[in-house]
């Protein structure tokens, strides 16, 4: 979001000017505040959106005090922050586009020019999960081609005219890739430059992955549905000014340990050491040795160690990183320019630039060992110092490991045992520990570029040292995408894969779900012969006994490069730093060490090959389309015209209701503590006996087009009668799990919707009884739209988890708490009363409100509106509906 600061602007004499008075912007160390230099610079991000938005209204001269005197305020004083733009995914992306689209009907029906609604915020769309998800079916069921290529149709041309029909809107069309990397590799900017003015990018998002961006300097972090809708229209994300935890990173990373083996090390540390909700800032001098790209795989960690952002302040690692990214020598020039003037660049190894912060927590880079799992479950790791120790002690009648999930009860004469075999025409020798299996995968937690750029430049390193792997080991290589085919030929490594055995099979799931190739028969009659215990290496993870292959009775997860390594050294029973990978023809001893990528060559030619290909390939995809996306059709109007026989898209009747006070309410629901976002929010399949299945069915679909919930985000008739249809939920008025309710006035077991529509049809206004935590859980926009569209007007609970709180009140649904000590069994509540709550006409923040029920008593409780502004946004019944009332 973007103020334009006027003369009037409390903080215009703060206005500087850079690139001789082209562009201008809030130079803070004109504010001459010892404080400013001693924030951390994600807070000082915080403060510039606040100065730079302070309109006396939204953000007001006290908030930006506040932040300034973070370390006083931190964990008290509540602050807004405007982020310069907003993300979303299709699946969350539909509703919010719904939402505006009907904002706009409802202008236009008073008269008014639908071309006022716009997003304020420049928004970002990516369609990716839904439309992933129809392909891959598409692939499989030809004969459902023509109904799949229909349904994703009807949602694209909806998005397409979004695109068309409002401002600030870019949708990125589908085929151009996920969400957060199209976010790090094509929309990042660090720095926006609207009208003459620049300042810091950052960005709330409704991905999960949002927070990868602060890898690269970029404030952000994920949100709700609902809370993204705000940001869009101008309003700014209230936050408790958090605390920041500075992890200071020292020491020098081991020349064996991989970017994930230091990713999964730092998550361990964090999560330990108890940092939920918190802001996570790095520093010290042991910064410099990552990459953007593991910059941005630790930041993607968050939600593992339950931090808020995990972030990287800009420093020369970064600007190299953007060099080879779609930025101009011009932009880097004023990107570094604008950074040093505001002191948002760091120097990691500049100790006088450290911050203060809340807490110090100091983690040795060089304590971050390589490690593999197994030999049975994943969850069993080892050192790969400790390996040939740990695959003895496996292997031997140990009471520790005697059979159970890591013992093989081999017997001790036969643990030194060793089989003859033949293979094309050459004898061969097994023992314990040979290795059959070795697998290079491309997946989940191996997708970052580095370690396979590292198993390459290995592979490369050991056939120029002239070391060759057997030819009964059964390699492969399943690189995952066709884009990391393209980097490793693009640097060049791709041919010593090959000579070392590990050919490209393919782009799908193969050696984790069993689909290896059969072994070599004299193997398998030798592994039989002598009860081997032989051993499988693979960089997936999936690896239970007997997954790859029956007879292949250990198998360890690894990463990329070991595979190659251990596949070279044909044992898991090796000790790298004593004993050689093998014996080149000339009889020279060949060690791990001599033919092991540094890190600089790993990240050299990552940055080289890699990040440029990858930039490359999405810009052109980006400016391209592709032909589905470029043939679609959409509507040329400025109000979309609804098709009122969709089963994906309608207009939800979000503005036709007003608040007032709540008058012989009856309780819809009775429920009990822990209540979640899943019991309250649709999510997953449609089951076939719910409230949304019937409606399905009348609009003539069979079950099998049902879909999901996810999918049909965009229809308010099926996600509200999806609302409180898990068959988890336990309502206090039935007694046992499941999406049913109590009607009190016909005394009728039904479902909730149901329940809810007959109260609607007569008019009873409906409130929610709740204990403790109420609305936990991940953020969804519909936690609180169903629930409004069900007739719910109020949430009374001992508790609120607190973003689902905010939910409520930006749908207009008063959230309101019993009294310490009190709760609905305390005060005897049975359910079955009728409730008045009236509101005064002057509302104030954690204001008490008198509840009477019909049993003529009374109880108080507390309206959980944290500012001003909660109680403006809920008079006028909510966010979207404040908005449009303004217009109007």
């Amino acid at each position: 979001m973007f103020f334009f600061p006027s003369a009037e602007h409390p903080y215009s004499h703060l206005i500087d000017t850079l690139q001789d008075g082209r562009i201008k912007f809030f130079n803070l160390q004109k504010l001459n505040d010892p404080r400013y230099d001693k924030l951390p610079l994600s807070i000082r991000v915080l403060l510039e959106a606040a100065i730079r938005n302070c309109d006396g209204f939204y953000t007001k001269e006290e908030d930006v005090q506040n932040i300034l005197d973070w370390q006083q305020q931190q964990n008290k004083a509540e602050v807004p922050f405007s982020p310069a733009r907003v993300l979303l995914q299709d699946f969350t992306g539909i509703p919010a586009m719904v939402d505006l689209a009907a904002m706009r009907d409802a202008v236009a029906k008073h008269g008014m020019d639908p071309n006022l609604v716009n997003p304020k915020c420049p928004t970002d769309l990516i369609v990716d999960h839904s439309l992933q998800i129809d392909y891959s079916k598409w692939c499989v069921s030809l004969k459902n081609q023509e109904m799949e290529l229909t349904r994703n149709k009807e949602r694209l041309q909806f998005f397409k005219w979004c695109s068309k029909a409002f401002k600030n809107v870019n949708v990125v069309p589908p085929d151009v890739g996920a969400v957060h990397q199209v976010n790090l590799e094509y929309l990042s900017r660090v720095i926006q430059v609207r009208d003459g003015f620049i300042y810091p990018d950052s960005v709330v998002g409704t991905d999960s992955h949002t927070t990868m961006i602060n890898g690269l300097g970029i404030l952000g972090w994920g949100v709700g549905g609902i809370e993204s809708e705000a940001v869009m229209l101008g309003q700014p994300v209230s936050l408790t000014l958090p605390q920041v935890v500075g992890c200071k990173l020292v020491g020098t990373i081991n020349p064996l340990t991989t970017s994930i083996d230091i990713v999964l090390g730092i998550t361990k540390h964090l999560r330990q050491a108890g940092i939920a909700g918190k802001f996570v800032e790095f520093f010290g001098p042991g910064v410099s040795q990552l990459s953007a790209p593991d910059r941005t795989t630790i930041a993607n960690m968050c939600p593992e160690y339950n931090a808020t952002v995990s972030f990287f302040p800009v420093d020369q690692v970064t600007l190299k990183h953007f060099k080879k990214t779609n930025f101009t020598q011009e932009k880097l020039e004023l990107l570094e320019s604008y950074m040093k003037a505001v002191k948002l660049l760091r120097s990691y190894e500049d100790p006088s630039e450290d911050p203060e912060y809340s807490e110090v927590i100091e983690i040795n880079l060089s304590s971050m060992a390589p490690y593999v799992s197994g030999p049975k479950r994943p969850q069993d790791r080892v050192a790969v110092s400790s390996m040939k120790e740990d695959f003895q002690s496996c292997s031997r009648l140990s009471r520790r490991y005697i059979v159970g999930f890591k013992g093989f009860h081999i017997s001790k004469e036969k643990q030194d045992i060793l089989v003859p075999f033949l293979h094309c025409g050459q004898e061969y020798q097994l023992a314990h520990g040979s290795v059959v299996i070795a697998a290079v995968i491309s997946c989940t937690n191996n997708c970052n570029p580095s370690v396979m750029l590292t198993a390459g430049l290995l592979a490369k390193k050991a056939v120029e040292a002239g070391l060759v792997v057997k030819p009964y080991i059964r390699t492969s290589l399943a690189p995952g995408s066709g884009m990391v085919t393209h980097y490793l030929n693009t640097s060049g490594v791709l041919p010593y894969f090959s000579q070392l055995g590990f050919e490209v099979i393919g782009y799908g799931c193969a050696t984790c779900v069993g689909n290896t190739a059969p072994l070599p028969e004299t193997v398998v009659d030798a592994i039989k012969q002598g009860d081997l215990v032989a051993c499988g290496v693979l960089s997936g993870n999936r690896h239970f006994e007997g997954r790859l292959c029956d007879c292949v009775r250990a198998n360890y997860l690894a990463s990329p490069p070991l595979v190659v390594a251990y596949a070279l050294a044909g044992t898991v029973g090796i000790d790298f730093e004593k004993e050689p990978l093998g014996v080149t023809s000339e009889g020279k001893e060949v060690y791990l060490c001599d033919i092991w990528p540094s890190r600089e060559e790993v990240q050299q030619t990552e940055e080289d090959t890699v990040i440029s290909s990858i930039f490359k390939d999405l810009r052109g995809r980006m400016e391209q389309g592709n032909t589905f996306w470029n043939n679609i059709e959409c509507p040329d109007s400025v109000v979309f015209p609804w098709d009122h026989k969709s089963t994906y898209i309608r207009s939800p009747s979000f503005f036709i209701h007003i608040i007032s006070s709540i008058e012989n309410a009856h309780v819809l629901l009775f429920l009990g503590d822990k209540v979640t976002t899943d019991h309250i929010s649709p999510a997953g399949s449609i089951a076939r006996v719910s409230a949304a299945a019937k409606y399905l069915l009348s609009k003539r679909l069979t079950p099998r087009e049902f879909n999901s919930y996810g999918a049909r985000r965009g229809n308010d008739a099926v996600m509200t009668r999806g609302t409180f249809a898990s068959i988890k939920l336990q309502n206090r008025f039935i007694g046992k799990p499941g999406p049913k309710t109590w009607h009190i006035p016909s005394g009728q077991t039904l479902d909730v919707f149901e329940a809810a529509e007959r109260y609607q049809r007569d008019g009873i206004p409906l409130i929610i009884l709740a204990g403790k935590d109420y609305g936990s859980g991940n953020s969804r926009d519909w936690v609180a739209k169903g629930p409004y569209l069900l007739g719910v007007r109020a949430v009374i609970a001992e508790s609120f988890e607190k973003l689902h709180k905010n939910q409520l009140v930006g749908m207009g649904i008063m959230p309101l708490q019993f009294l310490p000590d009190q709760n609905a069994d305390s005060l005897e509540l049975s359910g079955k009363e009728r409730f008045t709550i009236t509101l005064p006409d002057s509302l104030s923040p954690r204001q008490q409100l008198t509840v009477k029920i019909s049993e003529g008593k009374s109880f108080f409780v507390t309206a959980l509106f944290d500012t001003e502004m909660d109680i403006i946004f809920f008079r006028h019944g909510g966010h979207l509906r404040y908005v449009a009332r303004t217009l109007l």
